[in-house]
């Protein structure tokens, strides 16, 4: 079993920043990570993705060069900065695990975390 809490959700204003933190304990050994978001009406979306070494990462399109995913193995955890965030960025942000590198499919994300809120005004 893996468990993840999430951190660091808020409200913001268009244009700011936000970093999200996920903490990871139990079974983490070679887990690859990755951040979703569900807005209201909407379905699951993967936004980002790492390794356990945190050399490969995965990016959504809408994220790209504006979202950075990063991992510290010394502690569990995995972070996602966000930066020039937009109104539609806001959604309910998810923590999720798997064993299998570059996967998108929330269906493919065997163990998630509750959700933290990022809400950005315009």
């Amino acid at each position: 079993q893996v468990q993840l809490v999430e951190s660091g959700g808020g409200l913001v204003q268009a244009g700011g920043s936000l970093r999200l933190s996920c903490a990871a304990s139990g079974r983490t050994f070679s887990n690859y990570m990755g951040w979703f978001r569900q807005a209201p009406g909407k379905e699951r979306e993967f936004v980002a993705g790492v390794t356990w070494s945190g050399a490969g990462t995965w990016y959504a399109d809408s994220v790209k060069g504006r979202f950075t995913i990063s991992r510290a193995t010394a502690n569990n955890t995995i972070y996602l900065q966000m930066n020039s965030l937009k109104p539609e960025d806001t959604a309910v942000y998810y923590c999720a695990a798997t064993t299998e590198n570059g996967r998108r499919r929330s269906d493919d994300f065997r163990f998630w975390g509750q959700g933290t809120q990022v809400t950005v005004s315009s």
